[in-house]
């Protein structure tokens, strides 16, 4: 975080500010509310899962996606990954405390969109026609 010039955070970096240019909230926030962010947390609220079963779950994502979007939610406190020593590998993700708060959050946007997928889609084709 910047620091001020007698080596103290300022109150607002502290905090966050995501209208600051050089915020580190900006990239925590593309990594939560990126598409496939979203649906890794959303996934994890159901419990911990391998590498597999979160892509069988999460349609559509590629390998090196998924993995990206692990680095960085683990990286951001998120998620928890397990390596336990057997042969093949066998790696487990779940969700820490911030991370299921997190996860809350995103979930009750998520859900919020599926109730209201149809007026949603209503709107769109009133304004594409």
């Amino acid at each position: 975080m910047p620091q001020t010039t007698n080596g103290k955070l300022s109150t607002r970096m502290r905090r966050g500010d995501l209208f600051a240019t050089e915020c580190p909230s900006r990239e925590v926030l593309n990594h939560v509310t990126s598409r496939w962010g979203v649906l890794v947390l959303v996934a994890l609220m159901e419990g911990t899962h391998r590498f597999s079963e979160l892509r069988r779950r999460i349609g559509g994502v590629s390998e090196k996606m998924l993995a990206q979007t692990l680095q960085y939610l683990e990286k951001d406190g998120f998620i928890d990954r397990v390596s336990h020593p057997v042969v093949p590998p066998h790696v487990e993700y779940s969700l820490t405390p911030l991370g299921r708060d997190v996860a809350g959050q995103v979930g009750a946007l998520a859900e919020w969109i599926e109730i209201n997928l149809p007026k949603i889609m209503t709107a769109q084709q009133k304004r594409s026609a």
